[in-house]
């Protein structure tokens, strides 16, 4: 992954709606949820989740597929993996293997997951 590449990703992410979409979406793993589930539990409205995703799927963070009339969405795996590559090339004098089992991060509070955005709130 190139420095624009990494860039596009995390410009994707700083953003309240698309980082609570692609981490409800991190909950499911490949299976996946239909836009329209992910607009009612999250509480966003289908233009405004529809215009988050293109925006997440063009940083090469989430993949869509046609499934009958609905289009599912999950994570895209090869993104992720090379923006997490990208982050911790360098780390730790080279050994990014230390980076990742340093456990820096205390795991968020299950309550906290799949929270309504501030935004969303306002409808």
């Amino acid at each position: 992954m190139e420095i624009n590449e990494a860039v596009v990703a995390l410009s994707a992410l700083a953003q309240e709606s698309r980082l609570t979409v692609f981490r409800m979406l991190v909950t499911v793993g490949a299976e996946g949820y239909a836009a329209g589930e992910i607009a009612e539990r999250l509480g966003i409205p289908p233009a405004t989740l529809s215009f988050h995703l293109k925006e997440l799927a063009s940083a090469g963070l989430v993949k869509s597929r046609k499934e009958g009339r609905s289009i599912t969405y999950s994570l895209n795996p090869k993104g992720i993996n090379c923006l997490m590559g990208f982050l911790i090339e360098d780390c730790c004098q080279g050994r990014p293997e230390l980076c990742i089992t340093a456990g820096c991060c205390d795991k968020p509070k299950k309550g906290k997951q799949l929270k309504k955005t501030s935004k969303a709130k306002r409808k």
